[in-house]
């Protein structure tokens, strides 16, 4: 009797192990679906992010000097070539929205591509023919390219300090 009741109890621990293991492996593959960005600078998250196009009717009824705290998604158009230290996301209808990144305390990796959802500051300047120039430099345009920029540029600007990249 003893022997059965051992015997039982053994498959019972058995059993039990067998399937602690498949529930903690199914809660790692989970987590491992819901990880689907890079992050840089602060810890944000996806959630309540606002769509490119929502952001630009923000954006447009914005004045120079007006700032609005948001979180929204867009597409990488471009990345500097030299450090990573902004970003231009295009937005559609040929707008971008340059974005930098909050005391230089994080860039983009020089080949980023595709879709981010940055957390900051938007807001709207006026970008000096000096700042467009040195961009463009940054940029890596031509000699005649820099040399065309002659007119200051109304500009739609965001200062990051959390960015996803989604991988």
């Amino acid at each position: 009797m003893k022997k059965i009741i051992l015997f039982t109890a053994l498959c019972l621990a058995f059993t039990a192990c067998k399937n602690e293991v498949k529930t903690t492996e199914n809660k790692m593959e989970e987590v491992k679906k819901e990880i689907a960005y890079a992050s840089f600078g602060m810890e944000i998250n996806d959630a309540d992010a606002l769509s490119a196009e929502r952001m630009m009717e923000h954006y447009k009824n914005m004045k120079v000097g007006d700032t609005v705290n948001s979180k929204m998604r867009g597409t990488i158009a471009e990345v500097c070539s030299k450090k990573g230290c902004w970003m231009k996301l295009d937005v559609g209808n040929e707008d971008v929205i340059r974005v930098t990144f909050k005391d230089y305390g994080f860039f983009m990796p020089l080949n980023a591509t595709g879709e981010v959802v940055i957390n900051g500051k938007a807001f709207v300047t006026e970008t000096s023919v000096d700042d467009l120039k040195h961009y463009a430099e940054d940029a890596g345009k031509s000699a005649e390219e820099i040399a065309a920029i002659t007119v200051p540029e109304r500009t739609y600007a965001f200062e990051a300090d959390g960015v996803l990249l989604k991988q």
